[in-house]
C-alpha cells in the first residue's frame, strides 16, 4: 500500500476520524485506524465499537493495500508538519513509513483482519435531510441531554422522523428542548430513533451546514448519515424516550414578551450571586416589567429589572439559571416568549414569532 497528498488535504479527514478513537481501549486495534487504498480512493475508519467513522479522500502515486494505523500519532504527525506539505506513507511488512521533506517517522501496524466491522444496518428507512437543518436541530437541542443517567434512554438525543417533518428532542428531566424542521421528502412511517450522547458530539462535529443533502439511513439498531466524503455510523440506545409533548405545558396563557439579549444579559449578571448549588433565581412579574432576584447562603443579595410586555401581575417563580440562559442560547430571534400558568408550573420558552423551536424549563421552589 502507497498513496501521497498534501497535508491540508489528509488533515481534515484524519481529524474526523481520530476524534471517534477514545484513548483507553480494550482491543489494541481500536486504538488504530483502518487504512484503505483502492484505485485512486482513500478510506479511513475509527471505532470505539459504539460510534463508526469512515472519511474519503483521493490521492495520487497510489498502490492498493490496507492495514491499520494507530489513530493518534498519525494525526499528531500530520497536524505537526509544516503547513504546504506533501505526506507520502508508504506500507512495509509490519511497519509503515510516513515521509514528508525531510521528515520521516516509521509507526507499527495492526492486521487490517484484526479490526472490528460494523454490523449489518437492517435497513428500516432512508430519507434525506438538508446538512444545515440538522446541524441546527442538533445546535438547538443536544445540550437539554442527560448525563450518565440511570435512565439511560435519556443520556441521547431522540430523532422523531415524521411524514413531512423532523424533530429533535432533549431532556434531562428537568428541562426539555425540542426543535423541528421541515422534511418535504419524510419518511414512510412515524419512526422514533434515540442517538446516544457520543454520537450527538461526534456528528455535531462533522455537520458544516450549507445547501448539501444527507442521506439518513435507519436501521433497527443503528442510524448511518452519509456524505460524499464521509460515513458516520452510531448504535442507537434501545429504550422508550419519554412522551415529550406530555411535558410541554397546556394551559400556559400568560405571557412574557421579552428582548432576548437584554433578559440573557440580566440573568447573567443576577447569577454571580446565586447559590452555587442550586443555580436558582427567581423572576417576578407585573405589567410592563420583569425582576430577577437572586441569593445565595451568604446573604448576599443580586436585583436585575427588565422591561417587558407583559400583563402579568404578582406572579413570581423560581428556575435555575442555568437552563434558562442555556434556553436562550438556543433561540435566534431578537424577542423571546416566556408562557407561564401558575408559580408551581414549567415554564415554556420560544422566539416570539414561531414555535418551532420550543424550550420547556421546570419550576425551582426557593
Amino acid at each position: 500500500m502507497r498513496f501521497s497528498l498534501p497535508r491540508e488535504v489528509l488533515l481534515k479527514p484524519l481529524q474526523q476520524v481520530a476524534n471517534v478513537v477514545e484513548r483507553r481501549q480494550t482491543l489494541p486495534v481500536l486504538a488504530n485506524l483502518l487504512v484503505n487504498v483502492e484505485g485512486s480512493r482513500l478510506s479511513m475508519t475509527g471505532t470505539d465499537l459504539e460510534v463508526e467513522m469512515v472519511a474519503r479522500a483521493e490521492v495520487e502515486d497510489a498502490q492498493p493495500g490496507e492495514t491499520t494505523i494507530p489513530a493518534r500519532k498519525l494525526f499528531e504527525i500530520v497536524r505537526a508538519l509544516p503547513d504546504g506539505s506533501r505526506v507520502t506513507l508508504s506500507q512495509g511488512a509490519d511497519k509503515v513509513t510516513v515521509q514528508a521533506g525531510r521528515s520521516r517517522f516509521t509507526l507499527a501496524t495492526l492486521p487490517a483482519n484484526e479490526f472490528p466491522a460494523v454490523e449489518d444496518l437492517e435497513l428500516v428507512e432512508r430519507v434525506r435531510v438538508p446538512e444545515a437543518a440538522l446541524k441546527e436541530l442538533i445546535e438547538r437541542t443536544a445540550f437539554a441531554m442527560a448525563q450518565q443517567d440511570v435512565r439511560y434512554y435519556l443520556n441521547g438525543l431522540l430523532l422523531d422522523l415524521r411524514e413531512n417533518a423532523l424533530r429533535c428532542v432533549a431532556t434531562d428531566g428537568h428541562r426539555l428542548a425540542l426543535c423541528e424542521a421541515d422534511l418535504p421528502a419524510g419518511a414512510q412511517t412515524r419512526k422514533q430513533i434515540i442517538l446516544p450522547r457520543k454520537g450527538v458530539l461526534e456528528l455535531q462535529r462533522l455537520l458544516e451546514g450549507g445547501d448539501r443533502e444527507l442521506e439518513l439511513e435507519v436501521g433497527r439498531n443503528h442510524l448511518r448519515v452519509k456524505r460524499d466524503e464521509f460515513t458516520f455510523t452510531s448504535k442507537l440506545i434501545d429504550g422508550r424516550f419519554p412522551d415529550y409533548d406530555a411535558v410541554i405545558p397546556i394551559g400556559a396563557d400568560k405571557t412574557v414578551l421579552v428582548d432576548r439579549e437584554a433578559l440573557r444579559a440580566a440573568l447573567q449578571r443576577a447569577a454571580i450571586l446565586s447559590n452555587e448549588k442550586y443555580r436558582g433565581v427567581k423572576l417576578e412579574v407585573s405589567p410592563g416589567l420583569l425582576r430577577i432576584v437572586a441569593h445565595n447562603p451568604e446573604q448576599e443579595e443580586a436585583q436585575e429589572e427588565v422591561e417587558a410586555d407583559t400583563a402579568i401581575d404578582g406572579m413570581a417563580i423560581g428556575f435555575n439559571v442555568t437552563y434558562l440562559l442555556e434556553a436562550l442560547a438556543a433561540l435566534r430571534e431578537e424577542r423571546v416568549m416566556i408562557n407561564l400558568r401558575d408559580a408551581n408550573s414549567s415554564a415554556l420558552v420560544r422566539e416570539a414569532s414561531n414555535d418551532r423551536s420550543r424550550h420547556v424549563v421546570m419550576p425551582l421552589r426557593l
